[in-house]
């Protein structure tokens, strides 16, 4: 049997500025459920919501018959089946109320490293958005609040947070360690 082709992927969350991404290197032959779950570790959400993929006006996620949404069993497709060149693009939303909206482009297609352990994040840039706080739009609106002591909400929403988050804190390692436990 063929090896996978090693598919390097620019993640980035749209909306942000600055923008949030990672760089991953997957392996081409993941299901888009596989995939999921990779995506989640490695921006840093808690896989506490509905989500899907979208190519053109293709839907893929988990089928359910009491969600009442038209889309393809995520389990039945590979990533190679919809992305194969580099610049080939499609989108991932998580959290159908907040709405993060991820785009993946890929960059590269490799070959696999047979020293390296595959996915793996090489790079990226912000903390994930807390979970529940409005989409893109409400992460703005509480960055604003936690960075000024005088507005009223300051302190509920630090408490919300658990303490203090900095919107700048990204560690490779970190989501690495995150990966490896899949």
């Amino acid at each position: 049997m063929a090896k996978a082709q090693i598919y390097q992927l620019k993640v980035t969350l749209r909306g942000s500025k600055p923008p949030i991404w990672r760089r991953l290197q997957v392996e081409s032959n993941n299901t888009l459920a596989e995939l999921h779950r990779i995506l989640q570790r490695a921006m840093g959400w808690y896989n506490a919501h509905l989500h899907q993929f979208i190519d053109g006006r293709t839907y893929y996620g988990e089928p359910h018959p009491d969600y009442g949404l038209d889309m393809e069993d995520e389990s039945k497709v590979r990533l190679n089946q919809i992305m194969s060149e580099p610049k080939d693009k499609f989108f991932y939303e998580y959290d159908f109320g907040d709405s993060w909206e991820h785009e993946l482009l890929l960059e590269k297609v490799l070959t696999a490293d047979p020293a390296t352990s595959y996915p793996v994040c090489l790079k990226g840039k912000g903390a994930c958005p807390p979970e529940d706080c409005g989409g893109v739009w409400g992460y703005y609106d509480l960055l604003e609040t936690i960075q000024n002591p005088d507005h009223p909400e300051h302190q509920d929403m630090l408490e919300w947070l658990g303490g203090d988050f900095d919107p700048d804190e990204f560690s490779v390692e970190e989501v690495n360690e995150r990966l490896a436990s899949l």
